[in-house]
Formats: structure tokens, sequence, C-alpha cells
């Protein structure tokens, strides 16, 4: 048996293989940054990593929905006791992992199946799910955005697939001076005694950069293609909108979906959300980086 701990976004998490024939730390690169040595008695969440699990009994169980990650399906049932199962599977529909947590995901197991790359995906995404689902229930948000830090402070840009989030931060990092990569895909913020942060994490997409560091957020930045390049503050309820879909969440659970929401309220109430419409050029970068960067 393995036992492996890390401190993601200033929490605590521990990750328990059973057996380690198969599963490892060699499934998670990603999280070698993170480690630590020991972890506080007061652990965000513990996952252990048993293919002994077996599916809990359908008759104690509901199907919720089957969602697409864009990677392949989900499948979610809720449990008689509040509890919850997933079934994660990649873009061929293969089932890489069973995943059951309680109400808070406080208390984690999965099951694991298939060859090394089903199991490195299985696992990282039954940890993002975690992660972002007992994230809601302390002002904590795992987005889908590239991040980007200048000055001590952090500038993250959301947007559809394929839309220009990597490109707008290449843009910074080319032409903004003292830039630098935090993470390209998966950015955590959390809020802390009313001051809002934004962390590295073990997951980056496409683009390897797995930096356990942070910084205060200084913006959340759409991007919005166009033919010229201008810099918007949306109104509260347009920012509102703008940054939900980027968040990890569960509308069918209200606990969890209405702590989402609140994070982003209090995010939308301290006035560090835009809108930038442009073409992916230097002269974008620059109006965003002057527009975003005032206090």
């Amino acid at each position: 048996m393995g036992i492996h701990n890390f401190r993601i976004a200033d929490f605590d998490i521990q990750i328990i293989f059973r057996e380690t024939s198969v599963n490892g730390m060699h499934l998670l690169n990603s999280f070698e940054p993170f480690r630590i040595k020991d972890a506080s008695k007061n652990l965000f969440f513990r996952l252990t990593v048993d293919d002994t699990l077996r599916p809990i009994p359908k008759e104690r169980r509901q199907r919720i929905r089957a969602f697409d990650t864009g990677n392949g399906d989900t499948i979610v049932d809720r449990v008689d006791d509040g509890s919850y199962q997933y079934i994660i599977k990649d873009i061929n529909g293969a089932d890489c992992c069973m995943l059951q947590g309680n109400k808070d995901f406080s208390e984690c197991r999965c099951a694991l199946n298939g060859n090394r790359n089903m199991r490195t995906f299985g696992l990282n995404n039954a940890l993002m799910l975690i992660f972002a689902f007992a994230g809601a229930h302390k002002k904590t948000l795992l987005i889908h955005a590239s991040l980007v830090r200048n000055n001590g402070y952090g500038y993250a840009f959301i947007a559809k697939s394929g839309t220009g989030k990597s490109t707008q931060v290449s843009m910074w990092l080319r032409y903004i001076p003292g830039c630098d990569l935090m993470n390209d895909d998966n950015p955590i913020v959390r809020i802390i005694d009313g001051e809002t942060w934004i962390y590295g994490s073990p997951w980056s997409g496409k683009t390897p950069c797995y930096r356990n560091i942070k910084a205060r957020l200084g913006a959340i930045t759409r991007i919005d293609r166009a033919t010229t390049n201008s810099v918007e503050k949306p109104n509260p309820i347009a920012a509102f909108a703008s940054l939900l879909p980027s968040c990890s969440s569960m509308k069918w659970d209200s606990d969890i979906y209405n702590g989402v929401c609140d994070t982003i309220t209090k995010i939308v109430e301290a006035g560090r959300i835009f809108t930038l419409h442009c073409l992916p050029n230097q002269e974008a970068a620059e109006i965003c980086y002057e527009t975003v960067t005032k206090r």
C-alpha cells in the first residue's frame, strides 16, 4: 500500500494506492511539484485507489445524467444516502475509472481499468472532479482558463475551447515584460479572509505547466474574437454569466451548485471581470494589459 500527501491551493489531500502493481504515482507525474511529507489532520479530501471496488447496487442509485467532458463521457449516479458514483470514460468510450464519493467528497474511492494511458486519464479526471466538488463547500473554484502572472497578480483568460485563451496568454508572455505562465487549463481560485487568490494546479491540459505557486487575482477576462481590439467591463449579471460556464459544478446538487454560485458572486462583486474583444495580435495584449491591471 502506498500513501502519498500533497498540498494543492493550500489544501492538504491524500491519495492511497491499495495495490501498486499497475497503480501508483507513475500515473500522476504532474502531482510531484505538490508533494509534501506529512499532511495535516484536516484533510481536504482522501482518495483511495482500489481496483477491487465494486459498483454500488443498482437499486440504491439513480441515474442523474451522462455528460460529455470533451474528452469522453462521464456517467453520474446519485446514491440513496446522498453520495455519488461516477463512471469516467475516455474519448473512445472505454471505462477508465469508477469513482465513489460521499456527499461532500471528503472521502472517495475509485477503481481504475485498462492500460496505463486509460488509468492515468481516469485517475486525473477523478481527482479533478473531487477537487472541484469538494471545493464548492470552501469558496474554491476549479476553472477552465489559461493563467499568466505579472507583478504578483494572476490574470486568467476564459473562453470556449479554441477561441484563444492560450493565444492571448502567449501574447502576454511575448510582449508584456515580467510575465510567466502559471497554468494553461485548470487553475484554482480561492477566497480566503475576503481576499481572492489564484493558484497553479496539477492539471494543465496539453501544456505541461504544473507549478505549485499562487498570486492575488488580478482579473478574469473572457476572450471574444472580433475585428478590432477593445476591453469592456460587463455588468454584474453578464459578468456572472460569463464566468459560470468555466467553473466545474453539478447543477443537480443544490449544495454544490449554490456554493459555486456564491463564490462566483463574490468574485463579481470585486469588479475584476472583463471582456476582451480582440484579434490574436500584440495590440490586443497591450490594450488588455493596460485596462485589467489598473487598480
